[in-house]
């Protein structure tokens, strides 16, 4: 815990890895989708016509998208085909951020049995010079911070 008046920075969105259970892949240029939602359930109680009690119900995650240049590694399109072809395979990962000094971890994401729902490619123009990007979104079941 910071002492009083001492300046506390946060950190900073660049400076991440993403973890996956036996997937060697190279550094991703984005990730996105890490969250929750839980429903809320109303509910009334007889004799009470002012006030609806709010209770907590299901919790969903979000999916989580990576997005990566193309390079010539097929492990992330392999994983997808697996899916595509009727063989769910489902693999655990993190998303881990660093300091600046891309030395010490200072946050991480836990996710489990996530399995790749989709995946796109940017597209091909003569006219550009951009690096081709490719996106993969997975959808999992369970987000913890760690």
């Amino acid at each position: 815990m910071p002492t009083t008046g001492q300046r506390v920075d946060p950190f900073r969105n660049f400076n991440f890895l993403v973890e996956l259970d036996g997937i060697a892949q190279a550094s991703f240029i984005e990730c996105s989708g890490l969250g929750s939602t839980t429903e809320v359930i109303e509910n009334r109680q007889g004799g009470d016509n002012t006030t609806s009690y709010k209770l907590p119900g299901r919790t969903s995650y979000s999916d989580i998208s990576l997005k990566w240049g193309l390079t010539a590694s097929t492990e992330l399109w392999d994983w997808r085909q697996q899916i595509v072809l009727g063989t769910v395979v489902r693999s655990n990962g993190s998303i881990v951020v660093f300091d600046l000094d891309n030395s010490t971890e200072v946050a991480r994401w836990n996710f489990v049995n996530a399995w790749p729902t989709k995946w796109e490619s940017s597209a091909f123009t003569a006219k550009g010079g951009d690096i081709s990007i490719d996106t993969l979104v997975l959808a999992h079941e369970g987000l913890t911070r760690v």
